[in-house]
């Protein structure tokens, strides 16, 4: 049975590598034979059945403002060093700093539970993370782990970051989320950032945190195997809500997402392979799923792609980008399924996107998405742009690649253009593109728009406002 079993998982990484190659399998081969062996290699984490209550460690308090930071950490670690189990948080409000996960650990949110994260920024340390794809140590997440295995954030609960104007959000340094001058942002920490970046400094001296305006994430595994996060709410957070990093072996299941504040994405898997995200709500500030691989030299550094991430039977409603790939993508990506998703809202700009520009590099290769029902968008439903943030202070000369791109059976009803593409003039880098058996109804411009250097585009039965192109 051993070496049935052997074979079988040798056999589906051989299918998966040679489809990561140039050579790029057809929809139906990605379908009928990618997907199910992507599919194969995610499984979720098991625990001990053991429980561990936090109220058996420790009591409520009357005192106005408590924190109960050292006791949920504390019995996070008992649990931990025990072999493992649930750690339960019960029904009420319980206000906490931040939150660390260790390996067999399964933090579980009853019904009627919140955690309400402190917007005190001395309560949180520096960590080892990357922001906006660089790496930095900032502000610990506001739930973190680094370096474990077999973990779990589930439950009926909510997850509330706490973030609003008048605090988390006005360190994004736009007027329209509080900011005056006077009040520290990221318009400190975010280009002293980037030029370490591009010099190359050591990590252990891009130190950030008080005085540079650097937001924190909601729940941040890094370089962490098998994860899964299911069944919460998660609200208000200060900067992205889900940012596995390096991760591997990932699933997001049934995880409602509400967070207007700025640079408020849903769901960011940073070079993370063996991805599944099912069954999810999001309403966002910015993209709802938007996949990375860390941004120019450090990304180029690292040199480690996203793969084989799976999204299926997820809402979309507000947010910048629907299912995106970039814009901090200098390690690649390949093998992305989008399916049954249901998108629908004018503040939903684009259904699928994929972003980048030649501070990056990289190959962004073996995107297919099907059964998609979009009510409206605001801009496009396919847009994919090489020229993007063209005021970027970088490097340039590391002009990306897209290619093998189908959509199939992606319906919408609303939107600006149908199919938008912003390709580099200098080179062919965008090619082998299809959108096939479409409707892409109520198109404003009437068509598409194709701009740059590209080659292959298909449209095969793409109908635009009822007529056939």
């Amino acid at each position: 049975m051993k070496k049935v079993s052997i074979f079988i998982t040798a056999f589906l990484f051989n299918i998966l590598a040679a489809f990561g190659s140039e050579n790029a399998p057809t929809p139906a081969q990605a379908w009928n034979e990618l997907y199910p062996a992507t599919e194969a290699q995610i499984k979720a984490p098991t625990f001990r059945d053991k429980d561990y209550n936090i109220l058996d460690y420790g009591k409520r308090s009357d005192t106005k403002g408590y924190l109960y930071t050292e006791l949920i950490n504390n019995v996070i670690k008992k649990c931990s060093e025990e072999g493992g189990g649930r750690v339960i948080v019960p029904a009420g409000e319980w206000l906490t700093g931040p939150i660390t996960l260790l390996s067999g650990v399964n933090l579980h949110l009853e019904e009627g539970a919140t955690l309400l994260f402190t917007d005190d920024t001395k309560e949180y340390p520096l960590v080892l993370t990357r922001w906006e794809g660089m790496d930095c140590y900032n502000y610990q997440p506001l739930i973190y782990a680094c370096e474990q295995e077999n973990i779990a954030l589930t439950g009926k609960g909510t997850v509330d970051g706490g973030a609003h104007n008048d605090n988390w959000w006005k360190m994004c340094g736009k007027p329209h989320y509080g900011y005056t001058d006077g009040i520290i942002s990221q318009k400190i920490g975010r280009p002293l950032l980037q030029e370490w970046n591009e010099k190359a400094t050591p990590v252990e001296q891009r130190v950030l945190g008080e005085g540079y305006g650097m937001r924190p994430q909601l729940v941040n595994p890094v370089k962490c195997k098998n994860v899964l996060i299911e069944g919460v709410t998660l609200l208000r957070s200060p900067f992205w809500v889900i940012h596995p990093l390096m991760c591997e072996n990932l699933t997001v299941r049934g995880v409602h997402i509400q967070n207007d504040g700025p640079n408020g994405d849903g769901c960011d898997p940073e070079s993370c392979k063996n991805v599944l995200i099912e069954d999810c709500f999001f309403d966002t500030g910015d993209d709802c799923i938007a996949i990375k691989s860390g941004r120019n030299r450090d990304g180029r550094t690292w040199n480690i792609p996203s793969e084989n991430i799976i999204v299926r039977n997820c809402r979309m409603k507000n947010g910048h980008g629907g299912v995106v790939v970039g814009s901090e993508i200098s390690g690649g990506y390949r093998n992305l399924f989008v399916e049954n998703c249901v998108m629908d809202s004018p503040d939903l700009d684009r259904v699928v996107r994929i972003k980048t520009n030649s501070c990056r590099g990289g190959v962004i290769e073996n995107i297919f998405v099907r059964n998609v029902e979009v009510g409206q968008c605001g801009e496009s439903v396919l847009k994919i742009n090489l020229v993007y943030e063209p005021k970027e202070v970088c490097q340039r000369g590391f002009n990306p690649t897209v290619r093998n791109v189908y959509l199939e059976k992606v319906n919408c009803k609303k939107s600006k253009y149908g199919v938008m593409v912003e390709a580099l003039e200098d080179e062919c880098n965008v090619y082998n593109i299809e959108v096939k058996d479409c409707d892409f109804d109520g198109v404003a411009t009437g068509g598409n728009s194709i701009k740059g250097n590209t080659d292959d585009i298909r449209l095969v039965n793409l109908r635009i406002n009822g007529g056939k192109i």
